[in-house]
């Protein structure tokens, strides 16, 4: 590992690496020091989870024998660190980094930062600051950028300064040098003083736009381009002048260097917008909803509000498990909402008329086309639910749904506990469906992270086509604040692997820091042929809808259905969502005693009963203890009653169904046959 140093050659002491001359301030926030589990850490130290440490706001001390307060700004800090790899964690990697007026950025060589070619970079006085002195571990979560960081020790060659630090030094410095409020100060201050143009001039762009896909000659797309282009100048013009300002105000001779920072992302944001996706939401909002909600007769509301949850210690509950798996943590019930997440599966057919319009799709490209856009449709109602979490299922609980007006039928089953693993399966005239999802949640100071693991199958019988595709991460940003919101970034490969005729690429683009609310949730899509020729393009938002410009009718192919009457006030639920946990009189007498929606605490919660719920909740996570404990004393292990463990064809795990769920249904009649005892 090399040395992160000054680069003229001298380690930095505080008066170096930090404001002089100020006086120190308590924190203004009581982070706990807070236990973690390591699933990303590669030592023996970093395992245990008592080395790890929030660090407070930052601190400055007074410098002795010198009333004056002088700001000494602090000088540049360089040199290579170890960075753990990009989804899925796995491993380090060496890069060069450059820490500067609080910005820290890196890229794989000196040559590549000085070229301006990096990799990535991050503000680090927006971000919260995780620390492990034994391992030398540093973790940086700014909400929407999360780094994990490690210093090594090693013997410098005979190349290199004379001054490479030691194996404590090496932390202790990097860390006096991203605890400099100075810079959080500046950044706060340009943050405030342009927040208030940029959404002015967000809004005015967003008119302009509407105005030129309303134009129907030339010459008012014209007006439209020189008003834009217009726009955007003044725009720069403007920042320019006022973050100059600004630090000469404050900072009187600070580098100009602070001003590139600040409007490159500007610059990015309004001019490098890709056309497509314009076009893409314009065409999207003029097209009606394709698939007009049956009333189905089932349900419209809920029985109660969803709980304010706003007084819940969310704070103290996650920074006491920062990066641990939140699903063995218990939370409070007033955190849930009355489904599960064998539920939340389910949601995912909700547009499977997409499917069905698939099936009956000959060619088998505009067929990948309607596959990729069901595989994001998945996603829709995940943008009104980032208030609550679904309940964890018990080990054996399960979940049937039974669809005439749709057509299919599903059942899952919770058939693993550590770790929790969720297994389902759909079938109808038109397709069947199955997966086994897995979910690692992890929490990093600022945002929650939820990682799915598990392949989604679907077959569409007609043509014997078998697709597969993975998940992308879902993560809460700001999960601690009012503002909080939630978004999904990946890649999602999809694959027949009956045919090698095509395959699709969907990427969720991650939202940019600088980016207003109308380019969030940016989603892009191609399907290639055998040699990577580009046949189909097709994208928009995941939570508005999707267009393809390339089939021979160019259309939206995918829009979500209107959310129902005062949805805030049941969870953010769909139509959809809103019947998953209804019970009916006729329905009780054909359910297994496991089903969902049997289970007392989480009908407690749909009818209000919160503290009830909370109550019958811890009694029913003590049952399912004991029953571990008793088959532990036994030798044994949990067998699933309607899944089977199998191998795919790539040699991985996967549950798959055992077919005899309905046929039990229908005789003898669960009433009839031996059922465990969740709760």
């Amino acid at each position: 590992m090399d040395s992160f140093q000054n680069p003229y050659g001298s380690t930095l002491n505080r008066s170096q690496s930090l404001m002089s001359g100020l006086e120190k301030t308590p924190p203004t926030l009581n982070k706990p020091t807070h236990s973690r589990s390591s699933s990303t850490a590669s030592s023996r130290h970093s395992r245990n989870i008592k080395d790890w440490e929030v660090m407070d706001d930052l601190q400055v001390e007074m410098v002795s024998g010198d009333n004056s307060q002088d700001l000494t700004i602090p000088g540049i800090c360089e040199g290579y660190l170890l960075k753990r790899r990009k989804w899925p964690l796995k491993g380090w990697h060496k890069r060069y980094f450059v820490l500067e007026t609080g910005i820290l950025r890196y890229s794989k060589t000196q040559q590549d930062i000085t070229r301006g070619k990096l990799h990535g970079s991050l503000d680090v006085g927006l971000a919260v600051m995780s620390i492990n002195k034994k391992s030398n571990r540093i973790d940086l979560d700014a909400g929407d950028v999360l780094y994990h960081m490690k210093v090594c020790p090693r013997v410098p060659k005979r190349s290199e300064s004379k001054h490479t630090w030691t194996h404590t030094c090496s932390v202790r410095s990097l860390l006096l040098m991203l605890n400099v409020n100075f810079f959080i100060f500046l950044s706060l201050s340009v943050h405030a003083s342009l927040k208030s143009v940029h959404d002015a001039l967000a809004q005015e762009r967003q008119r302009l736009q509407d105005t030129y896909h309303q134009s129907t000659t030339l010459a008012e797309v014209r007006v439209y381009a020189f008003m834009e282009t217009g726009l955007v100048y003044e725009m720069c013009v403007f920042i320019c002048v006022r973050v100059l300002f600004l630090t000469d105000c404050l900072l009187g001779c600070l580098s100009r260097g602070v001003l590139l920072f600040v409007t490159l992302p500007l610059f990015r944001l309004y001019l490098g917008t890709t056309s497509a996706t314009r076009e893409y939401r314009a065409s999207i909002s003029k097209t009606p909803n394709s698939v007009v909600p049956k009333n189905t007769g089932r349900r419209t509301t809920l029985a109660a509000h969803c709980p304010d949850n706003a007084q819940v210690g969310l704070m103290q509950i996650l920074y006491n498990n920062i990066g641990k798996d939140l699903s063995r943590v218990s939370m409070p019930a007033a955190l849930n909402e009355p489904i599960n997440l064998m539920q939340r599966l389910c949601e995912e057919l909700e547009y499977s008329e997409l499917l069905d319009t698939a099936n009956n799709t000959q060619d088998p490209y505009q067929r990948m086309v309607y596959v990729g856009a069901f595989a994001i449709s998945g996603y829709a109602t995940a943008h009104y639910r980032n208030r609550y979490k679904p309940f964890n299922p018990l080990l054996g609980e399960t979940y049937e749904c039974l669809r005439e007006d749709k057509g299919f039928r599903y059942i899952s089953e919770q058939v693993c506990h550590h770790p929790p693993i969720s297994a389902c399966h759909a079938d109808s005239d038109n397709f069947s469906f199955w997966q086994d999802q897995r979910w690692k949640n992890k929490f990093w100071g600022k945002s929650l992270e939820i990682m799915p693991t598990g392949m989604v199958n679907v077959t569409l019988p007609r043509f014997g086509d078998h697709y597969e595709w993975n998940k992308v991460v879902t993560c809460i940003h700001n999960v601690l604040s009012q503002q909080r919101y939630l978004e999904h970034y990946g890649e999602v490969i999809i694959r027949n692997l009956n045919g090698n005729a095509c395959t699709c690429k969907i990427t969720f683009v991650k939202s940019r820091y600088w980016g207003s609310d109308t380019n969030k949730n940016e989603v892009q899509g191609t399907v290639v042929d055998q040699t990577g020729s580009v046949i189909h393009r097709f994208g928009g938002l995941w939570h508005e809808g999707i267009f393809c410009d390339t089939l021979p009718t160019p259309q939206c192919i995918w829009k979500p259905n209107s959310q129902p009457k005062d949805y805030y006030l049941y969870y953010g639920f769909s139509s959809f969502t809103l019947e998953l946990n209804e019970l009916t009189p006729g329905l009780k007498p054909l359910l297994p005693p496991t089903d969902s929606r049997l289970r007392p605490d989480q009908r407690m919660l749909e009818e209000g009963r919160v503290d009830d719920c909370d109550k019958f909740k811890e009694e029913v996570e003590d049952m399912q203890r004991e029953r571990r404990k008793q088959l532990a004393k036994k030798g044994q292990e949990y067998i699933p009653r309607f899944f089977k463990k199998a191998m795919d064809s790539s040699g991985r795990d996967v549950w798959l169904t055992n077919g005899t769920y309905w046929k039990v249904r229908e005789n003898p009649g669960f009433a009839n046959t031996h059922n465990l005892e969740l709760w």
